[in-house]
C-alpha cells in the first residue's frame, strides 16, 4: 500500500442529535467513533471538508488509515460512514481498529482491466456485464490490496468470470467462498447485445433454410 492517509481527530464529550447538528454547523466538523480491539469506544470529531475531500479517492475505502488524536496515532478501517438523506454532506462516520496480528474483513474494489481490446468485446462485438464492482476480502491489515484486477483479455464470449476465478494477492481470501460453492458468485460476463443476437440467429434461421431448398 503506496499511500497513506491520516486523519486528525478530536475528543468529542457532548454526544447526542443537538450536540452533533452544532459540532457540524459551528466548527464544521462530524462526529465519529473509533471502537474495537479489545478498547472502549471512542467518540471523536474530525474535520468534515477533509473526510469528503479523502473519499474522493477511492483507495480511502480499502486502506489501513491513520487516526491521530491528542498527540497519539491507531491504525483503523473507515467500517460505516452515514450521509444527509438529499444534502452533499456527512453525518457521522465509524472507524475500526485493527491490528497487526489480527485478520480484517474489508471491502476491494475490482478494476477491469483491458476490456477494450479483449478479443470477445473489440473483434466479435460482445459487450461486459459487470454484476459487482466490489468484494469483501479477509487478510492481515498488512495484506490489504488496493483494488483487486480481473484482466479481461482471455474472457471469451458468453464466458461467466466467478469470485473463485479471482485472481487474489498471497494471504487475501474472499469472504463469500468461506460459505461454500453456493457463494461462488458471478462477476463479469460478456455477452452480444440482445439486438445483436437475435439478428445472429435470424441469420442462421435463413442460411438454414437456403440450404434445404438446395437440397430439394
Amino acid at each position: 500500500m503506496s499511500q497513506e492517509f491520516v486523519i486528525e481527530a478530536f475528543p468529542r464529550d457532548d454526544q447526542g442529535r443537538g450536540a452533533s447538528r452544532r459540532l457540524r454547523r459551528e466548527e464544521r466538523k462530524i462526529p465519529a467513533i473509533i471502537y474495537g480491539g479489545n478498547k472502549d469506544a471512542t467518540p471523536i470529531s474530525i474535520w468534515h471538508n477533509e473526510l469528503k475531500k479523502a473519499l474522493e479517492n477511492e483507495a480511502f475505502f480499502s486502506h489501513v488509515l491513520t487516526v491521530e488524536l491528542n498527540g497519539k496515532k491507531e491504525s483503523v478501517i473507515l467500517k460505516d460512514l452515514q450521509r444527509h438523506p438529499y444534502k452533499p454532506i456527512l453525518t457521522h462516520a465509524d472507524f475500526l481498529r485493527v491490528d497487526k496480528d489480527h485478520e480484517i474483513h474489508v471491502n476491494v474494489p475490482l478494476h477491469f482491466i483491458n476490456e477494450d481490446t479483449a478479443p470477445a468485446i473489440k473483434l466479435h462485438g460482445g459487450v461486459a456485464n459487470h454484476q459487482i464492482n466490489e468484494v469483501e476480502v479477509i487478510c492481515l491489515p498488512q495484506n490489504l490490496p488496493e483494488f483487486i484486477e480481473v484482466d479481461m483479455t482471455s474472457v471469451e464470449m458468453d464466458q461467466v468470470v466467478h469470485l473463485s476465478d479471482l485472481k487474489l494477492p498471497e494471504g487475501v481470501r474472499v469472504a463469500a467462498l468461506l460459505q461454500g460453492e453456493d457463494h461462488d458468485l458471478p462477476v463479469v460476463a460478456i455477452h452480444k447485445p440482445r439486438g445483436a443476437k437475435a439478428d445472429d440467429e435470424a441469420e442462421e434461421g435463413e442460411a438454414g433454410e437456403e440450404g434445404g431448398e438446395e437440397k430439394e
